[in-house]
C-alpha cells in the first residue's frame, strides 16, 4: 500500500487521476489525501504514521516534498515511513536530478514497486532540507520569482528573473566556518548542496551525493565585470577551487551574518536569521529510487 499526499494546487491535474485510476486498476492498493491550507502535511504524515502506512508519496513540488521531510524530521528514525515524489512542481529539481519520471503514472509506478534506499538529510538551524539551501542572489531569485511566471514559462522564469535582479544585487558578507577553517565572505550566491541542482535545472553540485553524509558547498565570491569570462570558466569545472568560485565538501558548515538577518531558500522556502548551522543527517530515511539513481553513492 502507498498513501499519496497530494498538494491541494495540483488535485485538478486530470493525469494524476487517470494513472491513480489505471493503477488501481492493475490490482494496486493506492489512497490519496489532499491538502487544503498550512499545515496539513504535517498532519497528514503524522496520520499516516499512526495507521501504519508503510510508504507515502510526497505529490507536488519541492515545497511539497520539503514540508513531508521536515513532518518525519521530527519523528523517531523507526517510525519514519518510506517516501516517494510524485513531481508536478515547476522546477523539480531535486526529482529531476536523481531521474525521478516525470510521468505521473510512471511516478506513481516507482513508488510502488521501487527500491528504498537509506539517504542523507541537512538540518538547518531548527528547519531541514533535502536538496539544496541557497543564499545571496541564488535566494531571491527563488522567493522573489512570481508564481505566474513560474507557471508560463517554467525553469526558464528563474533566469529571466535573475537578469532582471543582477543589476541592483548586492552581495552578502559575514563569516563561514566549518571544522578546518574560518573565513570572511562576501558573496553573490552560496550554496549548500546535499543534492545536485536548484533553482529549475541550475547544477550547482555535479559530484553530490545524496548517501555520501557530506554537504557539497558552493561560494561564488564578488567579481569585477572584467572577470566574467573567468567566472563562468570556473563555474563550469565541476572540482575547481579557484579565483572566484569555491568548492567543497564538509559534514558542517556555519555561516555568520555580517549584515543583520539573511534569507536563505531551504529547497525554494525562504527561511530568515543572522546565523545558520548547516549539518548532514546521515541515512535519515528512506527513499524510494530509481535502479540508475545517478545521485546515489553505489
Amino acid at each position: 500500500m502507498i498513501r499519496i499526499l497530494l498538494n491541494g494546487k495540483k488535485a485538478g491535474l486530470p493525469e494524476v487521476r487517470t494513472a491513480v485510476t489505471a493503477l488501481r486498476g492493475q490490482g494496486y492498493d493506492i489512497e490519496v489525501r489532499v491538502t487544503w491550507e498550512q499545515g496539513d502535511i504535517k498532519r497528514l504524515v503524522e496520520e499516516a504514521v499512526s495507521e501504519e502506512i508503510p510508504r507515502i508519496v510526497a505529490a507536488g513540488g519541492d515545497g511539497t516534498v520539503n514540508e513531508v521531510v521536515n513532518a518525519i524530521a521530527h519523528l523517531d528514525a523507526v517510525d519514519r515511513p518510506e517516501i516517494a515524489i510524485l513531481p508536478l512542481g515547476t522546477a523539480n529539481d531535486f526529482a529531476s536530478a536523481c531521474l525521478i519520471p516525470t510521468s505521473p503514472f510512471d511516478a506513481i509506478k516507482l513508488a510502488l514497486e521501487g527500491t528504498a534506499i537509506p539517504v542523507d538529510l541537512v538540518k538547518a538551524n531548527d528547519r531541514h532540507f533535502m536538496n539544496v539551501a541557497t543564499g545571496g542572489f541564488g535566494a531571491q531569485i527563488t522567493a522573489d520569482t512570481p508564481v505566474q511566471l513560474k507557471n508560463f514559462i517554467g525553469g526558464g522564469a528563474y533566469t529571466l528573473s535573475g537578469i532582471i535582479k543582477a543589476i541592483n544585487f548586492t552581495p552578502l558578507s559575514g563569516k563561514l566556518r566549518t571544522a578546518e577553517s574560518e573565513d570572511e565572505y562576501e558573496v553573490i550566491v552560496g550554496a549548500i548542496c546535499n543534492g545536485r541542482q536548484a533553482g529549475g535545472g541550475q547544477i550547482l553540485a555535479p559530484t553530490a551525493f545524496i548517501n555520501d553524509g557530506l554537504l557539497d558547498v558552493l561560494i561564488v565570491s564578488t567579481f569585477p565585470l572584467r572577470d566574467v569570462n573567468v567566472v563562468i570558466q570556473e563555474l563550469l569545472n565541476p572540482v575547481l577551487d579557484g579565483k572566484y568560485i569555491k568548492r567543497f565538501k564538509t559534514k558542517w558548515v556555519e555561516a555568520i551574518s555580517g549584515d543583520g538577518t539573511q534569507q536563505v531558500n531551504l529547497d525554494g522556502e525562504p527561511y530568515y536569521s543572522e546565523y545558520f548551522r548547516f549539518e548532514v543527517l546521515p541515512d535519515a530515511y528512506n527513499l524510494i529510487l530509481p535502479s540508475l539513481c545517478p545521485c546515489i553513492n553505489q
